[in-house]
């Protein structure tokens, strides 16, 4: 089978180049916004830590508040797992890709 387009019989991947051009704003909104949420995180988490110190030292308001708090730093936690397994599969992904 001939090649359909004469003239190119050879393409050197080698010499070819590939330049991502992305402004550097755009990148660091996005380590912002991770920045942010890991803060956010280890803020509940902080949070939740007080809530159960004052419980059991007997200066919590409310048992039940204190389980709530506890609840929504773990499941703020096991979300942010979550991006970063997702993050970590994309950086494999592209790593495996061939240049």
């Amino acid at each position: 089978m001939s090649n359909s387009i004469q003239g190119i019989s050879h393409i050197d991947w080698g010499s070819v180049q590939l330049e991502v051009h992305q402004p550097a704003g755009d990148r660091s909104k996005f380590f912002k916004a991770l920045e942010s949420s890991i803060d956010k995180v280890q803020q509940l988490q902080t949070d939740a830590d007080q809530q159960v110190a004052d419980l059991l030292q007997g200066n919590g308001r409310d048992l039940h508040a204190a389980l709530i708090a506890v609840e929504k730093a773990d499941l703020s936690f096991q979300l942010m797992m979550q991006v970063r397994n997702k993050i970590v599969q994309a950086y494999q992904e592209i790593s495996r890709m061939p240049f």
